[in-house]
C-alpha cells in the first residue's frame, strides 16, 4: 500500500498595470480566491479586512497523557469539552501606485501569544512551556510587491508558502471542517509563512508561484508533527544558513475546477543555533511533493489533497535531538523519513433548491469528509515506529452561510487508530467571518 502511494504521487509530477488593484487583492488573498472572483473596482488604495473563528468542543475521549501508551485504561473515559479562537487575523494593503504595493497580515493564534504549557503525550506526562515563535503575535505576511503586469509579479517580504491544499486556501470560508483539515495541518506548517522572495502571477487558465526562501529548523521537527513546528522559531531571529525553494502551478482550464500541483524542497540540519557538530555533515534534506483540487458549480463544492514529504538524516537528526540539552526547544523525540496526508471533502447546497433561500443568498452545505495521514509513514531502521500516529478521520457536517462572509459550521468527527488504541470522536460548533474592504 505505501509503496502504491508514493509511486502514485511521484507519478502527478495580459493586461497591463491598471490590474494593480485586483493584483494587490489576489497577492493577499491568494491562496485564498482566485482572482475572477475579486470585484474590479477601485481608485480606492487601502485594504483592510481579515478573518476569524470561534469554536466550542466536546470530546468523549480521555485527555490524559497516557491514552495511548495505556489505552485499555481509558478506553471509557467521559470526555472533556474545550472553546477555542484557533485564528484571528488583521490584515492592511496598500497600493502606492505605479505597480508598488504593500501587504501585511497580523495573526493571533488561540487568542493567546503563542506561548503556551503542554502536557507532552510522551512516557514522562511532563508540562512543558512551548514558545511557537518569538514575539507577542506571529506576522503571517509582510511584503513589498513590484507588479509588471497581472502575469509577472515580483514580491519580497514575509510570505505565504503555497505547498499544499490548505496553504493555498487557509481562511474559514476555503474549507468545511470547523478546524482545518487535520492531515496537512498535522505534518506540514500551516499556515506556512517564511521570509524570502518570490514571482507570481495569473493568466486566464494558469497561475503559477517561485519562491526563495529561508529552510526549516531540524531542531523542531517531531514524531506528532513530523516538520509542523520547524518554520517558526523561539528566538527573535530565522536561522537561514540552509535555504529551499517552493512552487506551485494551477489551472483553471475547465469551469469550476481547479487542478494544482506544488511542491518545496530545502535542507534542514544545519539551520539550527547548534548547528556546529550537532548535525555537522547532515543535510537533512525536506522534499514534498502535493496534488489539490477544487471543484465549485452546480451547487456542489468537492476538494482533495495528496501531499508526501521525504527527509533524510531522519536517524541522525533524532539522535542530535534527544541529545539536546535539557533546556532546548527541540522536542527531543523522533522523526520520520517520510510522512503523507490525504483528505477529500464533498458538500452541497440545499438552500439552492429552497427559492426563499435563494433569494436572500444563503446557503447550507451539508458535506463529509475522510482523511489518512501519518507523521510517521516511513521509519528507517533502528527506529521505532509510533503507530500511534497513522490515524484516519472522518467528519460529517454543515455550513450554513447567512451572508457570503460568515459562516456557521457544526460536525461530528471520529478520529480512528490502528485496534490497539481507541478512536476519538468529537463534537464541534464554530463561527467565522471572512472580509476585505476597500476604502
Amino acid at each position: 500500500m505505501k509503496n502504491i502511494i508514493t509511486a502514485f504521487l511521484f507519478c502527478v509530477a495580459m493586461t497591463t498595470t491598471n490590474a494593480l488593484a485586483d493584483n494587490l487583492l489576489d497577492s493577499v488573498c491568494k491562496p485564498v480566491i482566485e482572482q475572477d472572483q475579486i470585484p474590479s473596482v477601485s481608485k480606492k488604495r487601502l485594504t483592510i479586512g481579515g478573518y476569524g473563528e470561534a469554536v466550542a468542543s466536546r470530546m468523549f475521549y480521555s485527555n490524559n497523557y497516557k491514552r495511548y501508551t495505556d489505552a485499555a485504561k481509558y478506553a471509557d473515559a467521559k470526555g472533556f469539552g474545550q472553546v477555542d479562537l484557533p485564528h484571528v487575523v488583521l490584515f492592511i494593503g496598500y497600493d502606492f501606485g505605479k505597480g508598488w504595493s504593500m501587504g501585511s497580515e497580523i495573526e493571533f493564534e488561540h487568542g493567546g501569544t503563542e506561548s503556551a504549557v503542554e502536557i507532552e503525550e510522551e512516557e514522562t506526562g511532563e508540562y512543558e512551556s512551548e514558545i511557537e515563535r518569538g514575539g507577542e503575535v506571529a506576522l503571517e505576511q509582510f511584503w513589498l510587491q513590484k507588479s509588471f503586469s497581472s502575469a509577472i509579479n515580483i514580491r519580497a517580504g514575509h510570505l505565504v508558502v503555497p505547498v499544499g491544499g490548505t496553504n493555498y486556501g487557509h481562511m474559514p470560508t476555503e474549507f468545511f471542517t470547523v478546524y482545518r483539515p487535520e492531515g496537512e495541518n498535522t505534518i506540514m506548517p500551516c499556515t506556512w509563512h517564511e521570509t524570502g522572495i518570490s514571482i507570481w502571477g495569473r493568466t486566464s487558465q494558469w497561475r503559477y508561484e517561485a519562491m526563495f526562501i529561508a529552510g526549516l529548523d531540524a531542531d523542531r521537527f517531531n514524531n506528532k508533527n513530523w516538520i509542523h513546528g520547524a518554520s517558526g522559531s523561539p528566538y527573535e531571529f530565522k536561522m537561514a544558513t540552509a535555504y529551499a525553494g517552493a512552487v506551485r502551478i494551477d489551472n483553471f482550464s475547465v469551469k469550476g475546477l481547479r487542478l494544482s500541483l506544488s511542491g518545496y524542497l530545502g535542507n534542514s540540519a544545519n539551520n539550527t543555533l547548534n548547528s556546529t557538530g550537532k548535525y555537522e555533515g547532515l543535510h537533512g534534506t525536506v522534499a514534498i511533493g502535493a496534488f489539490d483540487f477544487l471543484y465549485d458549480n452546480h451547487n456542489l463544492v468537492a476538494r482533495g489533497n495528496f501531499d508526501y514529504g521525504h527527509l533524510s538524516n531522519s536517524l541522525e537528526i533524532t539522535n542530535a535531538n534527544m541529545a539536546s540539552r535539557k533546556d532546548s526547544p527541540s522536542p527531543k523525540n523522533s522523526v520520520a523519513e517520510a510522512a503523507i496526508a490525504m483528505g477529500v471533502e464533498a458538500g452541497y447546497d440545499i438552500f439552492a433548491h429552497i427559492q426563499a433561500m435563494r433569494s436572500r443568498e444563503q446557503k447550507l452545505y451539508l458535506f463529509g469528509r475522510y482523511d489518512y495521514y501519518d507523521s510517521m509513514y516511513k521509519t528507517v531502521a533502528n527506529m521505532t515506529d509510533e503507530q500511534q500516529w497513522g490515524r484516519q478521520k472522518i467528519t460529517f457536517g454543515f455550513n450554513y452561510y447567512p451572508i457570503k462572509q460568515v459562516v456557521v459550521k457544526g460536525e461530528w468527527s471520529n478520529r480512528i487508530f490502528k485496534k490497539q488504541y481507541n478512536n476519538e470522536s468529537t463534537v464541534s460548533l464554530g463561527i467565522a467571518y471572512n472580509g476585505l474592504f476597500k476604502l
